[in-house]
């Protein structure tokens, strides 16, 4: 069997996996570092995210209060350290990122913009037009390849973690294109490889998103932790279930039923107001909106489709001029 080695081996291609290789590029250039991914690292999942990432950006937010939207919408259920960790990082990442050359969309006198999301009580979440996913992984991508000591094994699968003496030495990778079997090597692996979303019918994931990393950390006898936590989206096509992004309710859109009635609102999430609410109706939280859904389903007041049963997402009280200008790619 073929062998290669590296100092630090990132599984995944991807947002994670990219910003990985970097920051150890960076902190030791003298570190070879690799990237192995199954697909060609701009055709990773993070590419499909549309609305936007969150960090504090305004005078009048703070950090405590993102920590607190956070957790509270996540019904109390996050780990706290992490999330503080995550929130307190995130305006200088995606400061970073700038830095780095992602076209994050301004407001007219230059500052950057920021949109309401789900959950949130402050508008925060930073967007590069409606191709804020595709925008992160090109910056990110492009500055990878300014490091000549960060190699890519791109359309590689690894089978399997190499243990011994109880640590990960590396990996069993096959080349897709060639059928090849290598041992890849390393002193430190890092598993980045994304969720595991296709194991349900209906989701917004992409094919790929299958769930290979943490199987292969299962298997290794390594622990998961919070399975039960899926990542997921409520507003995709039927039966493709390509994301429609949560801008389009950021930016005012309705959910209706049969009936053309905005049923969030017989759901303990606001009433209806002509302009978005804040962590209001459509723009409650995402598990909120969700079991609103199956309430609805339940009670016979969605609309029956040849997928199954929907409700409507409705852009059309916004105008063409909003639709062109934020959602481009929803239209």
């Amino acid at each position: 069997m073929d062998t290669s080695s590296h100092d630090v081996l990132l599984v995944g291609g991807g947002g994670a996996g990219l910003r990985a290789a970097i920051a150890v590029a960076e902190t030791n250039p003298s570190l070879r570092v690799a990237v192995i991914s199954k697909v060609y690292p701009m055709r990773s999942h993070t590419v499909a995210a549309e609305g936007g990432a969150a960090g504090v950006a305004k005078s009048d937010d703070s950090i405590d209060e993102h920590c607190y939207d956070t957790i509270s919408g996540g019904d109390w259920l996050c780990d706290q350290d992490a999330v503080e960790a995550f929130v307190n990082e995130a305006p200088k990442e995606l400061l970073r990122l700038e830095h780095w050359g992602c076209p994050w969309s301004r407001e007219p006198d230059g500052h950057i913009a920021v949109r309401a999301f789900g959950g949130m009580k402050k508008k925060r979440t930073w967007f590069a037009a409606d191709k804020t996913g595709f925008h992160i992984l090109h910056t990110l991508f492009q500055t990878t390849l300014k490091y000549n000591e960060i190699k890519r094994y791109d359309e590689w699968f690894v089978t399997r973690l190499l243990i011994e003496d109880g640590r990960v030495q590396g990996v069993v990778a096959i080349e897709l294109m060639s059928g090849r079997i290598q041992a890849i090597t390393a002193k430190s692996v890092i598993v980045c490889s994304g969720g595991c979303g296709r194991v349900f019918p209906y989701t917004t994931n992409a094919a790929i998103k299958t769930g290979d990393g943490m199987a292969l950390v299962h298997r290794a006898g390594g622990p998961l932790k919070d399975m039960e936590f899926v990542q997921y989206h409520p507003t995709g096509l039927p039966f493709t279930g390509i994301l429609i992004t949560e801008a389009a309710r950021a930016e005012g859109g309705y959910l209706i039923n049969k009936d053309g009635y905005r049923y969030l609102q017989d759901y303990n999430l606001g009433k209806p107001e002509p302009k978005p609410v804040l962590r209001s109706m459509e723009l409650g939280p995402r598990d909120r909106l969700s079991q609103a859904f199956v309430k609805e389903f339940e009670n016979g007041r969605t609309i029956d489709g040849p997928y199954g049963p929907v409700v409507h997402l409705d852009l059309r009280h916004l105008g063409e001029k909003l639709i062109n200008q934020k959602l481009p790619f929803v239209r």
